[in-house]
């Protein structure tokens, strides 16, 4: 089985890992800060303390598990709500605490901070999450000089400001240059696409100049040439000029609309897409003589093969069976004007009425950009532990 980052966007890999990594590093904080916690909650009331820890370090266990295989917005979500709950715990230190609170140097929470500031990155953009670190330092210096005895608030206040405010500004600046360069490499990857598409569509305009460069060459002069030398009384000539003649109605019938992909073009075009996802997918195309005159838009192309390697990496990341290796095939159908893929596996399959509303990956990325596409479609077929068959079609006349 190939690994995740072979099929699956860089931003979106960068998302997982670091859900995953700081729902992880929430659960350990909340075991290493145990004693300090167990320490201070003899001030202060037992429901406090329990309240405060669930604020602070609750959805990050859920956090870690939604990361392995949620969508997107889930995650987003659920680390949005981590980071609002950490506030939360901080605003409740001064209710829970007796001012100043005996014995107490700093308070537990003011040395956690950075797992809410990460969680904000995760989930908002880096405007909002500055604005969290800020919100957050401030929150935790005056807890900690509301708390902590014999301080002078201020000078307090500013000195352990200064100190989160900056120790969490390393861990907020690493994680959004990270998702920025992730970011920058599926801008330029969907960049690399649409000028493969591009080179397919220059390639069989080139192919089709050839061709007629060629019949101009070796029709047309000739049968000049012939008739400056013969006069136009042979029948020979006769029938040679009728012959070319129809070679260049057929020519012009024949003729490739501006970018547009013919059907080895197109063919190609799609057994490259699939294969920079999963090389080893077995890529099949049937092409039926005298009936595979296709012209495929380069637009409807890059629409089929991106529905095409969503299919492919929804099959990647959820049809792993235990135990045994799952087969992928792609079929490639050409037909008078036409084309149908047909991606296949043999996994696990699903129920498609359980799908939840919030997988968008069947629903948007796939049936939707077919539906969008003037002479397209779409269909999912699936069973559990039947496979899944997707089927793609664009037809000029649909």
């Amino acid at each position: 089985m190939p690994k995740r980052s072979a099929y699956e966007g860089a931003s979106e890999r960068i998302l997982r890992r670091f859900g995953l990594a700081i729902g992880i590093a929430g659960v350990i904080v909340a075991v290493v800060e145990l004693p300090e916690i167990a320490d201070q909650s003899r001030f202060i009331a037992g429901g406090w303390t329990i309240l405060m820890v669930v604020l602070a370090f609750g959805l990050f266990p859920v956090l870690g598990a939604v990361s392995i295989a949620s969508s997107r917005q889930l995650i987003q979500l659920v680390s949005g709500a981590a980071a609002v709950s950490f506030l939360a715990a901080m605003i409740v230190i001064p209710f829970a605490y007796p001012d100043p609170a005996p014995a107490t140097a700093s308070v537990w929470l003011y040395r956690v901070l950075a797992l809410g500031v990460l969680a904000a990155v995760l989930a908002w953009r880096p405007l909002f999450a500055v604005a969290y670190l800020v919100i957050g330092a401030a929150l935790s210096a005056f807890a900690k000089s509301l708390v902590v005895p014999d301080a002078t608030p201020v000078v307090t206040w500013a000195g352990d400001f200064v100190r989160a405010a900056g120790l969490c500004a390393l861990f907020l600046w690493c994680a959004i240059y990270a998702k920025a360069a992730a970011d920058r490499v599926d801008r330029e990857s969907a960049i690399e696409s649409r000028r493969a598409a591009a080179v397919a569509g220059a390639a069989a305009r080139d192919r089709e100049r050839a061709r007629f460069a060629a019949l101009i060459h070796d029709a047309v002069l000739s049968t000049l040439l012939d008739a400056s030398r013969a006069g136009t009384d042979s029948p020979v000539l006769r029938r040679q000029a009728e012959r070319t003649l129809e070679q260049l109605d057929e020519c012009r019938v024949g003729e490739v609309e501006p970018n547009r992909l013919d059907a080895q073009s197109a063919t190609g075009f799609l057994r490259s897409a699939v294969h920079e996802v999963n090389p080893g997918i077995r890529f099949t195309a049937r092409r039926w003589s005298g009936f595979d005159d296709l012209r495929l838009p380069v637009d409807a192309a890059g629409t089929i093969a991106a529905a095409l390697t969503e299919a492919v990496r929804n099959s990647l990341r959820h049809a792993t069976v235990p135990g045994r290796e799952v087969q992928r095939t792609v079929t490639v159908t050409i037909s008078a004007g036409g084309i149908r893929v047909v991606f296949r596996d043999d996994g696990a399959g699903f129920d498609l009425s359980q799908v939840p509303a919030d997988r968008l990956g069947i629903s948007v990325s796939i049936l939707g950009r077919m539906r969008q596409l003037a002479g397209g479609a779409g269909f999912v077929e699936s069973q559990p532990g039947e496979g899944t068959t997707v089927t793609l079609v664009w037809g000029s006349d649909g």
